[in-house]
């Protein structure tokens, strides 16, 4: 066995651990593989190996390497989990067929009228600062449920929240936190969990983790 396939294969072990026991399927939880910075040779052994989500966080990026990528393997999907600029809305629903961090109304404006030119869109998700952290992305939480009410305002179907809990803190409240806020708001998917807590997600109701680190190898 390779490294890129006993890597996958023990991220997916440890995620189908913590669903049973939490009482889920593991088949519900999305892995994604967190690919920014990793140049294509790095990505290509996870692909062979079988994976299939990955994520990135800058368009510029994603886009001078993907569509080579795309064309080499089928069935790929790739996710922005990065801040996205307004005025890269349009390149990101080309590019993107799940935008993970929408946080902000001049945004949703800014999808809704790339979507709609486009006539595509992505799988969306708002971002939400569940640690009220002044230098981290993602909208309030006392402001989501305007933000989702200016979504719909403009023609986009939200499909769940993702969050990164603040660094070097029990990341359990937080998750629990995400949870809650989507039950409240009927939204299905939960985008939360990295290399160091995706287990503890799982277990507190992630539908899709972010996992770099534990894929990829610690960076030189």
């Amino acid at each position: 066995m390779d490294e890129a396939t006993e890597r996958l294969a023990d991220v997916r072990a440890t995620i189908a651990t913590a669903a049973a026991r939490a009482k889920r399927r593991a088949d519900d939880i999305c892995l994604i593989a967190v690919s920014k910075t990793h140049a294509a040779a790095a990505i290509r052994p996870l692909i062979a190996a079988g994976q299939r989500h990955f994520g990135e966080n800058r368009v510029q990026e994603a886009a001078a390497k993907w569509p080579e990528l795309r064309a080499e393997a089928a069935g790929l999907t790739l996710h922005l989990i990065g801040q996205l600029q307004s005025n890269k809305a349009e390149d990101a629903v080309q590019l993107f067929d799940a935008i993970h961090s929408v946080d902000r109304p001049s945004l949703v404006a800014a999808l809704a009228k790339a979507c709609d030119k486009l006539g595509k869109r992505p799988q969306l998700f708002v971002q939400v600062n569940v640690g009220d952290e002044g230098q981290k992305g993602g909208c309030a939480v006392a402001d989501l449920p305007a933000l989702l009410a200016e979504a719909r305002a403009a023609g986009l179907e939200i499909d769940g929240l993702m969050a990164i809990p603040p660094a070097d803190v029990e990341p359990a409240p937080y998750f629990a936190l995400l949870d809650e806020l989507a039950e409240r708001h009927s939204l299905p998917l939960r985008s939360m969990g990295m290399s160091g807590d995706y287990a503890t997600a799982v277990m507190l109701g992630a539908t899709h983790v972010r996992v770099g680190t534990a894929l990829f190898g610690a960076r030189g």
